[in-house]
């Protein structure tokens, strides 16, 4: 047959495994890859990690020791008591959104966008006390967000949604 002739009507189009030929790699996008569903466990252990480190953090910063030096004229100033009751209550909502994730909980999902997101914005804001600790903590919770804003339900779910009864 030649490139100009068209495939009889029960014939498989040339490249399929029936034709004898090879069937072309089927690319996967970031949503379709393994790697990313196991970025999204990560990101669970990751929320829990940030969580507890946030916790400490913020206790550090409620017994006022001389762990964060004083930052004069900052724009963004709070007491250091009240960065720690911050922190401690996202640290909280942390770790039980990550705990969440690892159980594969719809609801983290969400939740875990929205407090990695609260969480790069406090570490933002208290990054004159802790700088590099801080940059360390908004990159994880950049990876976070990403990782659950990229996790895409598998095909056959979806099939089993879309189907009526």
């Amino acid at each position: 047959m030649s490139q100009h002739d068209a495939p009889s009507p029960g014939t498989p189009p040339a490249g399929t495994p029936s034709s004898g030929g090879t069937a072309p790699p089927r690319t996967r996008t970031d949503r379709e890859s393994g790697w990313v569903a196991g970025g999204v466990v990560f990101a669970g252990v990751l929320l829990l990690c940030n969580g507890a480190f946030a916790v400490l953090q913020g206790i550090a910063a409620i017994a006022e020791d001389d762990v964060y030096a004083q930052v004069g004229g900052y724009v963004y100033e709070l007491d250091l008591t009240g960065w720690g009751v911050v922190h401690v209550i996202l640290g909280a909502l942390l770790l039980v959104t990550g705990y969440g994730l690892l159980k594969d909980m719809t609801w983290a999902r969400v939740a875990g966008i929205v407090l990695a997101a609260l969480s790069l914005i406090s570490q933002f804001l208290f990054l004159p006390y802790a700088p590099f600790w801080s940059v360390v903590l908004m990159a994880i919770d950049v990876f976070v967000i990403w990782a659950l804003a990229s996790r895409q339900e598998p095909a056959g779910s979806q099939a089993q949604a879309g189907r009526t009864v």
